[in-house]
């Protein structure tokens, strides 16, 4: 009997001792980052509600969010006094979109330790995917316990200069910087308050200061190039622009804001070029597109062309009582006979009798025919 006995105590202890050594080589696979086979070790441990959590860690980090949640569920019902095991599975819950059971652990988590900060502000994140206004309240906690809190400070920040507080905004976001001060969320946001209240002065520093950072994107160049437009540095506007386009070469909206900038500088050439390729990509009415288009080839005069763009912007839309007048005043500076000039202005007269440009055109008959007496005289 005694033998009996001390044998089952030898295979106990045996037993015992290859389930400690499973579960230090799984803890040394897991560490190496060999997770499938660190799952394999675990499970052949005898206490299973002891690795539980390894094992939901593990799927976690071979991208199984199935496995881990099952296995992290199974953890905390193992453990249910466990902060950390909670607290990984109601952040794994949000990842996967679960955010209703997320909600009540982070409750539970806050309602346990209602001094830490990360708490706070994981159930604002909660708070914010559903929708609920006190969201912000959440984050407004996690700062009140942590004033370095970069995430909680972002979350505030973005909150005030949507509902437009930017007084409010730039106090925190100032308050964030002194703690990080290349925090790059923070500076864009900062960036883009000012640009918002159009302090476009400020928004180029601050938009700058991302470039500095090694930040660069479609955004950032397009939000500085019409910054610098709005202070008339056109140069600098179209040196961004043409940045922002490298990330959307087709996008004509960024060509034909190109061309009018070269427009404001007089260079017709650059601004009919841009202009050109734009015009070539739309596919929506442009008729005040090919009427610019004819204004930058005129001060080239390049009549014919003008011309050209002009019946284009009408043929757009017929509408368009300007370019109709553009095309006559167009071909008044292209052709040099006055007879033909003059009966242009007779017909346009005559055809649009309720133009808002019917007294001008009457004016210039009056001038063409008083050229034409004197030259036959």
């Amino acid at each position: 009997m005694n033998y009996s006995i001390a044998i089952l105590v030898v295979l106990n202890g045996c037993l015992f001792l290859q389930s400690q050594n499973s579960k230090r080589l799984g803890d040394e696979l897991y560490a190496v980052g060999n997770y499938s086979k660190a799952i394999e070790l675990y499970k052949t441990v005898e206490d299973l509600d002891s690795v539980y959590d390894e094992i939901a860690k593990a799927y976690l980090a071979i991208g199984n969010y199935g496995e881990a949640l099952f296995y992290y569920e199974k953890a905390l019902k193992a453990d249910p006094d466990n902060g950390l095991i909670s607290y990984e599975y109601a952040k794994l819950l949000v990842r996967t979109k679960k955010y209703d059971k997320a909600k009540l652990l982070f409750n539970n988590l806050v309602s346990r330790d209602s001094i830490n900060p990360n708490y706070h502000y994981e159930l604002g994140v909660v708070l914010e995917k559903l929708n609920d206004s006190t969201a912000f309240e959440a984050f407004k906690k996690t700062y009140n316990l942590d004033q370095t809190h970069q995430k909680a400070i972002f979350k505030m920040a973005k909150r005030h200069i949507f509902k437009r507080r930017f007084k409010e905004a730039h106090n925190i976001i100032d308050i964030g910087l002194e703690s990080y001060a290349e925090n790059v969320d923070l500076i864009s946001l900062k960036a883009q308050a000012y640009y918002f209240q159009d302090y476009h002065t400020h928004s180029v520093v601050w938009f700058n200061k991302l470039l500095d950072l090694d930040e660069t994107s479609e955004f950032i160049h397009e939000k500085l190039s019409i910054s610098y437009a709005q202070n008339s540095d056109y140069q600098d506007a179209i040196y961004h622009r043409k940045e922002a386009l490298k990330f959307n070469p087709s996008d004509a909206n960024a060509m034909y804001v190109i061309g009018a900038y070269y427009q404001r500088l007089g260079d017709f050439e650059k601004a009919e070029e841009y202009m050109s390729k734009a015009l070539n990509i739309l596919d929506v009415s442009l008729s005040h597109e090919y009427q610019q288009l004819g204004s930058v080839l005129n001060r080239q005069k390049k009549y014919d062309e003008a011309i050209k763009a002009f019946q284009k912007s009408l043929k757009e839309d017929p509408s368009n009582i300007s370019s109709e007048f553009f095309i006559l005043r167009t071909k008044d500076a292209y052709y040099a006979d006055l007879d033909t000039k003059i009966k242009l202005y007779e017909n346009f007269i005559k055809n649009k009798p309720d133009s808002p440009f019917k007294v001008y055109a009457e004016q210039r008959l009056k001038l063409l025919k008083e050229e034409k007496f004197i030259e036959e005289n």
